[in-house]
């Protein structure tokens, strides 16, 4: 039997009552299977015995006796303080924080095994990180050999964890191999059952190192069948197509008041390829903050319109689906192209006739938010489905956009790029094309770091921007003042800003929690310069183009993820005139209890070494992982328990090469793999559910 096919709930193990499978459950951990995949996030390596005195070459590891017990603090923070001495005599104190009933199960006079890290504070040594287990007379303390460390959650111990693991090693760890034997005695992996028996009960610390790599290349291989496959069902509708006609096309580039780079447009070659062969187009558009996509995707658009069908342009925000849409009114409308723009905002009374305008197809292009794919939404001839800023919309919502057309041909763009072991899980199925040059003439945006505090430089720079008729954006983490969080917010720094810092400049304010129309009024008025300044959260990360606009600050820059820092900087420098990115960082405070983080450091200096959004991009994958960067953790996609995209690199190729050739060969080959091929082939569906349904 499969692992994946043990159904069995984890409650059949002893020790796994109610309330333990409540808390298991916390996990994810519902059957058999999924306790036997939960992946140990660490492994305590107790082969080796140390001494007390010897705490500073790695964790003590040996036979005390407990001397004495002690207290310290007064009332609720009265706290047990455990004395402790191993066989040379040497002293040291177990800090019991919240554990006063270790009075009991330690009691002086007792031997222990202890287990932990131990340092000097306060002149004396001393632990409160430490295991520490009461030895009958039998028992001699030798070493454990090499333990796993579980993730956790309130109320579930490493020791219930441990038991329960070995529980489900012993009822369910004879399962079959899920990788064919050929593939597995090419790439030297372990077998399954080895592979969950080293995870979970490891002998040494290398047996460990061979059951990670042997359960990461499963769930990379069964990935990359997954996307193979779903890049053939594409190709299981073949129906041929003459190229689109030009025409259009080439009357919007005469129109334009400059030339396309030559990466616009050699994206758009491929677009047009695409567009011209037997099958759906799925190509994602990928370049930098400001590199011109969305008039590549215009340029789409044009040939799906000058075919005799229709297109529609999806974006995340209903302030940039309206820049979309008006940029669209500018370039397309004089060339005839009938436009609508939908989103949920969208009154009844006009929602009504354009719904209608749509179905009968007279309206070539559509630009909207969501609410393009809702239920009452249908087209008569969608060809095209542009989806802008792809990452943050979920895996169903991309695909209903799409289902609304007889398998049209569909451009997602990323202003995000997206690195290329990443390229090869969530988007592998999917032709790139990439855009790194920028329009002639812009020049690269000048970053500054500045501590909190030293912010009045900062605005002094700012204001004579302003008063050279430049603009400039204020953005904040918060909308409004949090009793928990000591950190500046959007609603009281555009009042202090508005009144003592700029106050002969006008301002505005944006966040998300502001009517549509109000935002969309407060932007307009920043475009045509009525307004000096913006001050907003991060909502304007996707937002109106505004050329003038030369300084970016973001403060509590620290609070902002990468992805988000690069995409706020990259709302200025569009333009020829030279702009500018201060970033105000914290390293927090006794008020809301958090220091600047290490993540956080290297997010602020990544901003600052580089304004290259591909390198950035790798950068912040290695910080945050694959799930966020696609957009699929909050659609609960992408979930690799064992492999890392950017660690495992190498086994990631190796495993798309065994899936190719594996997709590719002979019939014959099922039978001599003992089932195995076809058990991989049935099976990519069920594991994409769990794994990486990225659509």
């Amino acid at each position: 039997m499969f692992l994946r096919e043990i159904e069995a709930p984890v409650s059949d193990l002893k020790g796994a009552g109610p309330s333990v499978c409540k808390r298991l459950a916390r996990l994810g951990v519902y059957t058999g299977a999924d306790l036997l995949l939960l992946a140990p996030r660490d492994y305590e390596d107790r082969s080796a015995p140390r001494l007390l005195s010897e705490f500073g070459q790695g964790p003590v590891n040996c036979r005390v006796a407990v001397v004495a017990h002690d207290w310290f603090g007064f009332g609720r923070m009265r706290t047990l303080k455990v004395w402790v001495e191993d066989e040379r005599g040497t002293k040291a104190a177990l800090v019991c924080f919240n554990r006063p009933f270790l009075e009991r199960s330690l009691p002086v006079g007792s031997s222990l095994k202890l287990y932990g890290r131990f340092d000097y504070r306060y002149s004396e040594l001393q632990s409160s990180a430490f295991d520490a287990e009461p030895l009958d007379g039998s028992a001699d303390g030798a070493p454990d050999g090499v333990r796993p460390v579980y993730p956790l959650t309130e109320g579930l111990g490493q020791s219930t964890m441990r038991k329960l693991v070995a529980g489900a090693l012993a009822r369910w760890g004879s399962v079959d191999d899920e990788v064919p034997p050929s593939v597995r005695e090419r790439r030297g992996l372990l077998r399954k059952a080895e592979a969950l028996r080293a995870l979970h009960a490891p002998s040494t610390p290398a047996e460990t190192l061979e059951a990670r790599r042997a359960l990461a290349y499963e769930e990379l291989f069964y990935l990359q069948v997954m996307i193979a496959r779903r890049a053939a069902s594409r190709r299981s509708d073949e129906r041929p197509r003459d190229p689109p006609p030009p025409g259009l096309a080439i009357a919007l580039e005469e129109r334009l008041p400059f030339e396309l780079t030559a990466d616009q447009k050699a994206a758009i070659a491929d677009i047009v390829a695409d567009m011209s062969g037997p099958y759906p187009m799925a190509r994602l558009l990928q370049g930098d903050v400001g590199s011109g996509k969305t008039l590549v995707a215009f340029f789409a658009a044009l040939y799906a319109i000058a075919s005799g069908g229709q297109a529609a342009m999806m974006a995340p925000t209903e302030l940039l689906a309206r820049q979309h849409a008006d940029t669209a009114a500018r370039l397309l409308e004089p060339l005839g192209v009938r436009l609508a723009f939908l989103s949920g905002n969208v009154a009844d009374a006009a929602r009504r006739p354009l719904l209608a305008a749509l179905a009968r197809g007279e309206v070539d292009l559509v630009v909207g938010t969501h609410a393009l794919f809702s239920g009452d939404v249908e087209y008569k001839d969608l060809r095209l489905v542009v989806v802008d800023e792809q990452q943050r919309f979920g895996v169903l919502q991309r695909l209903a956009l799409g289902a609304k057309g007889r398998k049209p041909d569909t451009l997602m763009m990323t202003a995000t790029p997206i690195p290329r072991t990443l390229a090869l899980t969530a988007f592998g199925d999917l032709s790139v094309s990439t855009i790194r040059t920028m329009p002639k003439g812009r020049k690269p945006i000048i970053t500054h770091l500045a501590k909190d505090g030293n912010e009045a430089k900062v605005y002094e720079f700012v204001r004579r921007e302003l008063a050279a008729g430049r603009r400039a954006y204020f953005v904040y983490p918060l909308v409004d003042r949090s009793d928990r969080l000591a950190l500046k917010d959007a609603e009281a720094m555009y009042e202090r800003l508005s009144r003592d810092v700029y106050p002969e400049f006008r301002g505005g304010l944006i966040h998300a929690r502001l009517p549509e129309d109000r935002k969309r009024q407060t932007m307009a008025d920043f475009a045509a310069g009525e307004l000096s300044f913006i001050v907003a959260t991060s909502v304007v990360e996707v937002g109106v183009d505004v050329p003038e606009a030369t300084c970016m600050v973001v403060e509590h820059a620290e609070r902002f993820g990468l992805a988000a820092l690069h995409q706020l900087r990259g709302r200025v420098g569009r333009s020829d005139l030279q702009s500018y990115c201060f970033l105000v960082w914290s390293d927090g405070g006794a008020e809301d209890g958090a220091r600047l983080s290490e993540d956080g450091k290297r997010r602020v200096m990544a901003m600052k070494a580089t304004t290259d959004g591909f390198e950035i991009a790798e950068e912040d994958l290695r910080i945050r992982g694959p799930g966020e960067i696609t957009g699929t953790t909050q659609a609960g996609s992408l979930r690799l328990a064992f492999a890392d995209p950017v660690r495992d690199a190498e086994l990631l190729e190796a495993a798309r090469d065994d899936a190719a050739a594996l997709l590719g060969a002979d019939p014959g080959l099922v039978g001599q793999e003992g089932g195995i091929v076809r058990a991989v082939l049935e099976r990519a569906s069920p594991f994409s559910e769990r794994t990486a349904a990225v659509g």
